[in-house]
Formats: structure tokens, sequence, C-alpha cells
């Protein structure tokens, strides 16, 4: 009975989308291309390196090195392996899906168990410096001082979601901790393993790259269909008429705390998708700009449905538990939104009222910095998108004539 009613909901539901579709047609192209020229432009040359490299590090055993370095952190503070020090670090440099990319990586190469995969990936799916500064403080508020509030909160708050989540099913590998707690930590040791991976690995250089390539090309496409599917959804909800219904409920619930009433429609937009919402917040007038900057940080922790989307497909190919991530979205965009309300003042009001009395050069390097990013990522970026594209293509046409000579 139970399946039953699952498969009505789900043909009901892409049905009702469908119509939709046919009765929004112009609308609905719109927010596709939208969707694809923010994946064309933004997200595929961004992410591209990272994914290629982490794949690399992998292959050759540099994680495993860095793992074993860094197992006297990761092990107090998140109980999870050294590995995931990488993880970490690659997902809060990069952007989402890295953190959830490397951590399924990890588990297929059994450098995690199921459980302390499940920790890593709720904690290590964070906005890129690039995002919150360029996109978010500068590209949509005009306001370099917003990033400097809004990146402390998110990565604060990220590292605290990834103590909290330490205690996530405790008891259940307590053995592996034994096992990993007789192991001393030393240079010497770090390097054996980095050479027993490589060893492991018998395919030829080659190969490495050409997978690294492939494998890394895959993810992106999927990460762009899901962009496009959730800009039109998106639009969709708003033209029916159902995100109005939703926002006026949310915004009972935004006048209790506060809150105000016109932003819940911008912010259930940024459930979805957060580039959407955070726009459409940037442009509300409201009494106290804090209010604006609970909210934004509250969508960068949740990371948006359309992120978690992509996070879903990544681990469905592993055996790692959704839920545990999605519960930790929740917690992240609560305490950053805490965070930013003790570090509203200090952080931005304070840093403000100095600005107004003797405003320093750095300040226009750093906003220069990041808009000069963004408009090279704007004009390269088809460019590299299109090259490797067309790499992946090479690669595939070739792995598939010698297939067919052998």
């Amino acid at each position: 009975m139970k399946q039953i009613l699952k498969t009505i909901l789900l043909s009901g539901v892409t049905s009702f989308f469908a119509i939709a579709l046919l009765k929004f047609p112009d609308q609905a192209l719109e927010a596709s291309i939208r969707g694809l020229n923010i994946w064309w432009e933004s997200v595929f040359p961004s992410l591209l390196p990272f994914f290629i490299t982490a794949e690399l590090l992998t292959g050759f055993g540099v994680v495993k090195f860095i793992g074993v370095l860094f197992e006297p952190i990761m092990r107090p503070l998140f109980n999870v392996p050294g590995v995931g020090s990488f993880g970490w670090m690659m997902g809060m440099s990069s952007g989402y899906p890295t953190g959830a990319k490397i951590a399924a990586r990890l588990r297929e190469k059994e450098q995690l168990s199921q459980i302390e995969a499940e920790r890593l990936v709720s904690f290590t799916n964070a906005s890129s410096p690039l995002f919150i500064f360029g996109a978010v403080s500068i590209g949509f508020f005009h306001d370099a001082k917003l990033g400097v509030l809004l990146a402390t909160c998110h990565y604060v708050g990220n590292a605290i979601v990834g103590i909290c989540m330490r205690f996530y099913r405790n008891k259940e590998d307590k053995h592996i901790k034994l096992i990993m707690g007789k192991n001393k930590v030393s240079i010497g040791r770090a390097f054996k393993e980095m050479h027993r991976t490589r060893l492991n690995d018998e395919r030829p250089l080659g190969e490495i790259i050409g997978d690294a390539i492939l494998n890394s090309i895959k993810t992106l496409v999927m990460v762009g269909g899901f962009i496009v599917l959730f800009s039109v959804i998106t639009k969709l909800l708003f033209l029916i008429g159902i995100s109005s219904t939703i926002a006026a409920g949310l915004g009972q619930i935004f006048h209790i705390f506060t809150l105000p009433v016109e932003s819940a429609l911008p912010f259930l937009s940024g459930l979805f998708e957060i580039t959407i919402g955070a726009q459409a917040l940037s442009q509300l007038t409201t009494d106290t700009f804090l209010q604006v900057a609970i909210l934004i940080s509250f969508i960068l922790g949740f990371n948006g449905f359309s992120v978690q989307a992509q996070v879903a497909s990544i681990l469905a190919k592993t055996d790692i538990r959704f839920a545990p991530y999605f519960f930790a979205r929740f917690l992240h965009g609560i305490i950053a939104s805490i965070l930013t309300i003790i570090l509203y003042k200090p952080l931005y009001l304070d840093k403000q009222a100095f600005e107004m009395n003797d405003v320093p050069v750095s300040q226009e390097v750093g906003q220069n910095f990041w808009v000069t990013i963004l408009d090279m990522l704007n004009q390269v970026g088809p460019l590299v998108t299109i090259s490797f594209l067309g790499i992946a293509v090479c690669i595939i046409y070739r792995r598939s004539i010698k297939k067919d000579a052998a």
C-alpha cells in the first residue's frame, strides 16, 4: 500500500509540473536559460579544477598522507579519520557539492566507514568564499563588509555542526576508534600509507588522469541538470501561486520572530535555490539590516533544495544515508543565524562606523579581487566548459575504439 501511494504521489507531481510547463512555456524557457547560464559561466569552470585535483590526490595517495597527519585533530573534534580534513578544506574553498563528492569517493575507497562518511558529509558542504564575497556581498548587496560577517558565521557554524555531529551513532563505531587510536602519527608512516595507496591503484598515469577528468565532468553535468531543473521549478511554483500561498503562512511565523513579513517569499525562494533567494532579499528595504543578514545566513547554511538534490544524487551511488546531512542543514542554518545576531555589531556595525572616519586602502583592494574573479569567470567560463566537454568526448571516443579493437 505504501509503495502504491508513493507511485501515485510521484506520478501526480510529475504530471502536475508537465502541465505547468505546457501552460507557461516562455517563462520556463527563461528560467531554464538562467540556470544554464549560471552553470555554464560560473559553476562548471570554478568547480572543475577542484574535482579533478581531488580525484588525482586520492588516486596518488596524497589524501591518505594528509589523513594520517591530521588524525589527532579530526578524530577528537569531529570523530572522523584524518582523511576527512581533505574533504573539509576542499569543501570550504570550492563550495558545494565538493564535500559530498569527496566523502563519497573516500567511502568508495573504504577510507571511511558508513557512519564516518555520514558525519563528514554533514559539515563539509559549504558555500565558497567566491560565492559569499563575490556573488552575495558585493554582487547583490554591494557591501564587502557583509561578506566578513556572513563568511565568519557560515564557516564557524559549519565547524560547530561538525562537532555536534561527532556524537551521531557514537556507540556503533567505538571499535573503529580503538583501532585508530593505537597508531601513532608520524611523517614516515604517512609516507608509507601514501606509497601503499598509490601501488594498490594499478591504473597507468594516463588512465588515472582520464578517469579524473571524466568523473569530474559527469558529476558537474549532473549538477548543471539540477541547477536548471530547480530554476524552472522555482519559477513555476511562483507562477502557479503555490509560492505565494506558502509564503503567506511563513509570514505569520516571521511576524512572531519580528522578521519582515515581506521577506517570506524571497526566503522561500532561497530555500529552493540560494542565488535567487539572496538576490531577492538584497532588494528588500527593512528597518534594520540585521533581519536580512539573519535570513541570508540561514539559507546559506541550509544549502537550498537544489544543492541538497545534488548531494542526494552523489550519495545515492554509495551506502551513505541522506538523512544526517538533511538534519545538519537545519542545524547549520539555525547556528549561523544565531551567530549572525551575536557577531552583527562587532563584525559589521563597528567596522562600518570605523570606516566612516578612516577608509583603509585594503578595503577597495578586497572588493576588486572578488569582482575581478567573477568577471574573469563570466568571460573565460564558457570557453573552459566547451574545452573540457570536448576533451571528455575525445577520451570516451578513444576508449571506445580501444575496446572495439580488443
